[in-house]
């Protein structure tokens, strides 16, 4: 599926190939010879559905140790996707564990008619544990234009190899990581590949064509995800977009079990009317600093606001209209790197902490910090990272549904370490030597909020350093772009000062299919229809003259 980097050349050379083989695979049936196959009287554009109900997926077709697979149910499908009528083939499919105690990976694959000759696999969210809706776009995606089942894409994903409680929040059951399988499953991503492998052997059994292109596209777990597909499998996908990827989850785990235990002190956690507080201060001190009042912080590294200018009389807490020295103390530790004084496997040392001293809101429904303290048992008002360090600590870590996570102190966590040590090369993501991606002819668009308040973007900013110290500027600006999305927070969740959108996908394709690098992209924020220049890291949007709303007044710099 990959090509090569001889260039548009061997692609022209590799679609010929591809539409000998279809007319071949036609020509068969026609006279007669050659050998029967599963794929036998398949139409390159419109999927076998009914023959792919009951099929067993052999092992031999996934790279990793399964015991094989089985489609569990078809169904003929007619759905509006992006305003236009798709008539497709949903195939529901168990794949097969070594352990059995372990769960199945459950996936779906959405086969078009009139498919495209592509594929596209979505990634998760949070501890996954559902199938992500195959009819949704591409994370940060455009509002005007088609997701990619309405494009005619073959589109699939999985639930990463277990089962969410129905009781549990969503993306917030942890409880698989008692088993080993399913814990590798998840976070070392080896479901990504099953899953994939299953779902191109289903995608010929249907069209009788193997997929010209194969991509990948994901946010925050998803983004991890995409990253690792990169990482691992270098010849897997030919593009991938990665969003507010948390590829260092291991290490961002550890700060939010600090922040658990900061914001659980007496009278250190900030509610709602101290968080709007915070953010209306933070935008009011450094809106103008990118030369417009727009709501939009979009230089973050100049914003560097004093909490302490909110500081309540004596510093006691007496009232909303300011903080107090442990609501300060917390703030500042939200927004700043987190050093933890012992080394672990994946040689990872630090978080580098979130943006609420720029831009990000704590506020934000569900993703946020939440409107209540931690404590034990965790709320589930409580923030979303605080219940994400709860299902860690009780289901990776001491594998003991009743311990009290704030028990533990990522700090010194004594007789714990040896067992973080070792999740850290499981759940830290880090290979930054995407070499074998690049030299494979992959493409890979990364993307995050600068106002992200659940996965930093710092930490993204790092890891795309890391990349390029590694490999030189030339060779990463050959196959890889890094946008930060002033105002945008982490999956456009709640109101974000700037709901961003853009057509990644189509410029992922011309990258990939055509050699045409992306130039001078525009980002659109979809709940206020005002645009502005994509500027590539470090760059930022700074404001010219003209229409604020408009993307031609803005010019990039650092």
């Amino acid at each position: 599926m990959k090509r090569s980097t001889a260039g548009s050349g061997a692609r022209l050379r590799r679609r010929a190939v591809l539409a000998v083989a279809v007319i071949l695979t036609g020509a068969t049936g026609l006279f007669g010879v050659g050998p029967a196959t599963a794929s036998a009287g398949a139409s390159p554009t419109v999927p076998r559905c009914a023959a792919l109900d009951g099929m067993t997926i052999p092992a031999s077709a996934m790279s990793l140790p399964t015991t094989g697979g089985r489609v569990e149910s078809t169904a003929a499908m007619t759905s509006v996707v992006s305003g236009r009528t798709i008539q497709y083939c949903q195939v529901d499919v168990d794949i097969f564990p070594v352990d059995r105690s372990a769960p199945d990976i459950k996936a779906r694959i959405d086969l078009p008619h009139g498919w495209n000759r592509k594929a596209l696999m979505f990634g998760g969210g949070g501890y996954n544990g559902t199938i992500p809706d195959l009819t949704q776009n591409v994370p940060f995606g455009p509002a005007d234009q088609p997701a990619p089942l309405a494009r005619r894409y073959a589109t699939f994903a999985s639930d990463s190899g277990h089962q969410q409680s129905p009781t549990a929040p969503p993306s917030l059951d942890g409880s698989f990581g008692m088993n080993d399988e399913a814990l590798t499953n998840f976070a070392a991503g080896d479901a990504l590949k099953k899953t994939r492998d299953a779902s191109l052997f289903l995608i010929r059994q249907a069209y009788g064509a193997h997929p010209a292109e194969v991509y990948f596209a994901g946010g925050s777990t998803g983004g991890r995800e995409a990253l690792v597909v990169a990482q691992r499998w270098p010849k897997a996908f030919d593009g991938v977009i990665s969003a507010y990827p948390a590829w260092n989850n291991l290490s961002e785990i550890l700060d939010l079990g600090y922040l658990t235990q900061v914001l659980s002190r007496p009278g250190a956690f900030p509610g709602p009317e101290k968080q709007t507080l915070l953010y209306d201060s933070v935008i009011g001190a450094c809106d103008r600093l990118d030369g417009v009042r727009d709501n939009v912080v979009s230089n973050p590294q100049g914003c560097g606001f004093d909490p302490h200018v909110l500081r309540c009389p004596g510093g006691a807490d007496t009232g909303p209209t300011c903080l107090s020295d442990p609501q300060i103390r917390s703030v500042i530790a939200m927004s700043s790197p987190f050093r933890w004084p012992y080394r672990i496997a994946s040689g990872e040392t630090e978080y580098p902490g979130f943006p609420f001293l720029s831009g990000a809101d704590m506020r934000t429904p569900f993703l946020g910090f939440g409107d209540t303290a931690p404590a034990d048992p965790m709320p589930a008002t409580s923030g979303y990272g605080m219940q994400y360090w709860d299902q860690w600590v009780k289901y990776f870590l001491t594998r003991d549904p009743h311990h009290d996570s704030l028990d533990v102190d990522p700090r010194h966590p004594g007789r714990w370490l040896d067992r973080i040590s070792r999740l850290s090369t499981v759940e830290d993501r880090n290979n930054a030597d995407l070499g074998p991606f690049a030299r494979a002819g992959g493409k890979l668009i990364l993307l995050h909020g600068a106002a992200d308040e659940l996965v930093s973007p710092r930490s993204t900013s790092d890891y795309y350093r890391r990349v390029r110290d590694l490999l030189g500027a030339g060779t990463t600006l050959g196959f890889m772009r890094y946008y930060v999305v002033p105002g945008a927070n982490h999956a456009n969740f709640g109101t974000p000062a700037f709901a961003a959108g853009w057509d990644s996908l189509t410029a992922l394709e011309r990258w990939v299919e055509k050699g045409r690098a992306p130039a001078h992209p525009t980002v659109t924020d979809t709940t206020r229809h005002r645009t502005r220049p994509l500027c590539a890291y470090p760059d930022w949007p700074r404001y010219r003259t003209g229409d604020p709303n408009d993307a031609s007044s803005f010019v990039c710099t650092h």
